[in-house]
């Protein structure tokens, strides 16, 4: 959390940036970023940036939540790269949505760029790991969006017989609904081709 911290004064100034160079609609990319002090300050975080750049705005924690209620998630297992206390952090703000957390494993990623050594082989048998113990579960959520999951969506649904949202791909899947585009994409979750 201290690491958020450091980095919340760059974000308005980021924003009004991308507004200078023509951009249509801005996602605060970041899942723990936008969620880590509650939904109060997600949505501070969205009306912050709304108010400085005048376009559309969502964050990547908005976009993971939309997902999981678009699946009809309720019961989840979670999978992510954050440590015990960003997970903690995560659980209430899932909990804020009314959703409940069976299931929630990290791991353990502190620094950013050790999210480049998590291969996709490795995260399907983590998220198929932490699934496996709550039949439960009506979906997945693998959260964090250093981590390379587009191509991983299918296959952990497969796997796991349960709808799977990620970070990045639900957060360009919101950017299409800034845009007012509509775009299926195949072969990467039931989401994503609907």
């Amino acid at each position: 959390p201290e690491g958020y911290d450091a980095v919340q004064d760059r974000i308005k100034p980021a924003g009004e940036r991308l507004a200078e160079r023509g951009a249509e609609a801005v996602i605060l990319m970041g899942t723990s970023l936008s969620f880590y002090q509650g939904e109060a300050y997600n949505q501070q975080l969205t009306r912050m940036l709304r108010d400085a750049t005048g376009l559309p705005v969502t964050t990547m924690s908005t976009a993971v939540i939309n997902g999981l209620k678009a699946v009809g998630a309720t019961r989840l297992a979670v999978a992510t790269a954050y440590n015990d206390e960003v997970n903690t952090r995560l659980q209430a703000f899932l909990g804020e949505h009314g959703m409940e957390v069976l299931a929630i494993a990290g791991l353990g990623i502190e620094a950013v760029e050790d999210i480049f050594s998590v291969t996709q082989a490795q995260l399907i048998e983590f998220g198929a790991r932490v699934s496996a113990p709550v039949p439960e579960a009506n979906a997945l959520l693998v959260s964090c969006g250093g981590l390379r999951t587009l191509e991983i969506l299918e296959p952990l649904e497969t796997r796991t017989g349960l709808p799977t949202i990620s970070s990045t791909p639900h957060a360009l899947y919101a950017a299409k609904a800034l845009l007012g585009m509509n775009i299926q994409w195949p072969h990467f979750g039931q989401l994503m081709a609907s």
